[in-house]
């Protein structure tokens, strides 16, 4: 089992919630303010560390087994995607799918990190 900081479609309500496989939910969290946070194509969001002006994600995080990470969560995340190590706000290490660095120039990408929650931004969108 590993810890999963899901901060998208992945999380309770969302479109990929069913991805889990029944994954326990442990807690809702946000990361340290160390990432900026985008929308990609208004499709999915995506974060990414930084070293200046970084910000807080909300998310949730799960109990996941491995089996139901290789099988269902990476099988269905977007290419412009991959699975990263990440840093709570109380200094807990989580993985969670990150953007992947040759993305970084892609005209898709919309920052939200001001607001740093993908259902606040879907809801104000």
């Amino acid at each position: 089992m590993v810890l999963m900081f899901l901060n998208g479609d992945g999380m309770r309500g969302g479109r990929l919630h069913d991805q889990l496989a029944g994954a326990p939910l442990l807690r809702t969290a946000r990361t340290a303010p160390k990432y900026r946070y985008y929308s990609v194509g208004d499709r999915f969001p995506a974060m990414v560390t930084t070293e200046t002006e970084g910000r807080a994600v909300t998310g949730e995080v799960y109990d996941v087994p491995l089996e139901t990470l290789r099988d269902n969560l990476i099988p269905a995340e977007p290419p412009e995607l991959e699975l990263g190590l990440i840093e709570l706000d109380d200094g807990t290490a989580c993985l969670a799918t990150v953007l992947r660095h040759n993305h970084l120039d892609s005209p898709e990408l919309i920052d939200i990190s001001h607001i740093g929650d993908w259902r606040t931004y879907r809801t104000a969108t």
